[in-house]
């Protein structure tokens, strides 16, 4: 059970530590934060709320750690993160308990993030070992006008504090997407879990802890955003910003200082019918991506454009999958669970009464309980109306019927969202054309959107976020470049014809 055996350190009474210098700790603001489970609507867990000056703690201690990491031979950082991934998998059920009363995800899947989280680590620490372990070399005489007079030696160095800052639907995983290359590559590891999601946080940090990371190299820090949102992303201290969320990504963009930032920010992820796609496998995946933990994924399909000609059918087989979707409690495994909080269900349902006023054809029953909102496909949807455009986050998906591939692209590339997108067809050539027009940062033919597996590039344009995520990519991300230029007496050639002077 989640908070007991080697857990069991990390609670205070009914409140959750947070973890500095390698200690959990108790606040001395002497307050904490209520956790509301979604399914019950009632008060799960509580965690410190965390005050300014311990922050400040937090970024002096990680500035120090970081120092002496940077000197730990790599293969000794793998071998520890190696070690983390394998604590994290033999303690999936209590971190899983978590996400399952925490944000009401469905029980297997719970499961299925740690795994999921472990193997990141270590695929990780393996291709850490590989980038890292390789410099460049240059030689002057390469560019116009100069002799063998230079040697260049380029080599990556880390960054120092990263702040990662993962949101509500995915705890773990992209926490530790973030946690895995900020310390292989060097860098020490500042942990802000968002709120919902928390606890399940605390659990994964403690098994780093566990796997003998130095103190203050790994911290994690609970509280209010309004007390420490700003002051965490605005702190001297931090010299990357990975986050993974909504527009508050843009904010924290904006007051940010010269630093690298890593940021994914939501999409409204468009999914494109042509005529000769195969309309079974399109329908399964219409329902897998739109559906799939009740819609609260980044990469979840949140908008269909079908051409007119296959539109009926296409709702037709949705329609039929989407009746044999089971709702109700995540304990339950159920395929429909709660969204994550009453905010949200009431946002969602916003969207939908909008979309009822302006005449979109309802296929099945709108019909809610509590944060329990039950899936619904909208048929056609118009421009004018806000599920056309804005991210519901939840199992609402609206169906836009268009007469060319052309109106669908438009319709992609007018959204200020640009994180992934489908097509479904049979003519690769049509796929690949309509993959170059589409403004995402990824494109699947013939499936659903979907961020992984872990070490493929993970991106969004426009308003979807800034730079790349993915194994490779953030390693990189994570460290900058030293070049060290050493300057010869005279040119020198290897197996050259003597004109070095010795």
């Amino acid at each position: 059970m989640a908070g007991t055996g080697v857990f069991s350190q990390i609670l205070d009474g009914e409140v959750y530590k947070y973890y500095s210098d390698g200690e959990w700790k108790k606040s001395s603001s002497g307050k904490s934060v209520a956790i509301i489970n979604p399914t019950t609507r009632k008060t799960q867990y509580k965690v410190q709320a965390c005050t300014q000056e311990e922050v400040n703690k937090v970024m002096e201690s990680a500035k120090i750690a970081q120092k002496s990491w940077a000197k730990t031979p790599l293969w000794k950082r793998a071998e520890l993160l190696h070690k983390a991934a394998a604590i994290l998998k033999k303690h999936k059920a209590p971190i899983a308990e978590c996400l399952v009363k925490e944000i009401a995800k469905p029980a297997k899947d719970a499961v299925t993030e740690v795994v999921r989280s472990g193997d990141l680590v270590s695929y990780t620490a393996e291709e850490g070992v590989r980038i890292l372990g390789e410099g460049k070399f240059l030689v002057s005489d390469s560019f116009a006008g100069n002799e063998r007079t230079k040697y260049c030696l380029i080599s990556k160095i880390p960054l120092g504090v990263v702040l990662a800052i993962p949101p509500f639907n995915y705890p773990v995983n992209l926490a530790v997407s973030k946690i895995g290359p900020a310390l292989v590559a060097g860098n020490s590891l500042v942990l802000k879990p968002p709120t919902q999601g928390a606890v399940a946080a605390l659990h994964m940090a403690h098994c780093f802890h566990l796997a003998g990371f130095p103190k203050g190299l790994i911290s994690c820090v609970t509280g209010k955003g309004s007390e420490i949102g700003d002051f965490l992303t605005m702190h001297s201290g931090v010299n990357c910003i990975s986050f993974t969320g909504g527009d508050t990504g843009i904010a924290i963009s904006k007051k940010a200082g010269m630093i690298p930032l890593q940021m994914e920010l939501g999409g409204k992820d468009a999914c494109i019918v042509l005529e000769d796609a195969d309309l079974d496998l399109v329908a399964a995946n219409i329902v897998k991506g739109g559906f799939s933990y009740s819609g609260q994924r980044c990469t979840a399909v949140k908008v269909v454009l079908v051409m007119e000609s296959v539109a009926d059918a296409v709702i037709k087989k949705v329609k039929a999958k989407v009746a044999k979707l089971t709702v109700g409690p995540p304990e339950d495994d159920c395929d429909i669970t709660p969204v994550v909080s009453e905010s949200s269900a009431n946002f969602i349902e916003g969207l939908v009464m909008d979309a009822k006023q302006k005449g979109a054809t309802f296929c099945q029953e709108y019909k809610r309980e509590g944060n329990l909102i039950w899936p619904l496909l909208l048929d056609n949807v118009r421009p004018d109306m806000r599920i056309a455009w804005e991210e519901p986050f939840g199992p609402v998906l609206p169906v836009i019927r268009i007469n060319s591939p052309e109106e669908g692209i438009h319709h992609c590339n007018a959204s200020n969202f640009g994180l992934q997108g489908c097509v479904f067809t049979k003519d690769i050539n049509k796929a690949v054309l309509i993959s170059d027009a589409m403004e995402t940062g990824t494109v699947q033919i013939n499936s659903a959107p979907a961020r992984g597996p872990d070490h493929f590039p993970f991106q969004g344009l426009k308003d979807s976020g800034i730079g790349s995520q993915g194994i490779t990519n953030s390693i990189n991300m994570m460290t900058k470049i030293k070049s060290t230029v050493i300057n010869l007496p005279s040119s020198s050639y290897t197996m050259g014809n003597g004109r070095s002077k010795l």
